[in-house]
């Protein structure tokens, strides 16, 4: 359970720092709504993707940055990765 926990705590972080980040450049808040969107569309897949055995995506700052800046494509992307890693 204290996975689960820590899972949406990064993934609450990693968005809100997105969020803050685009504010202080001047970024329209559709665009902001849209990363955070993303982001949590791919961090959904990415936990629904490690309920797979023998599948495991570590949850850090980078699968948070690369799957809210590009959702499902990113998702592919870092479980890709993952295998030759």
């Amino acid at each position: 359970m204290s996975e689960i926990l820590q899972f949406i705590g990064i993934a609450v972080l990693a968005v809100a720092v997105v969020a803050i980040v685009l504010k202080i450049f001047k970024i329209g808040m559709k665009t902001i709504l849209k990363i955070v969107i993303n982001a949590a569309i791919g961090i959904g897949a990415i936990f629904l993707i490690n309920l797979i055995p023998g599948v495991m995506i570590p949850i850090n700052w980078w699968t948070a940055l690369i799957t809210g800046i590009f959702g499902i494509p990113g998702v592919i992307l870092v479980l890709i990765l993952s295998f030759f890693i």
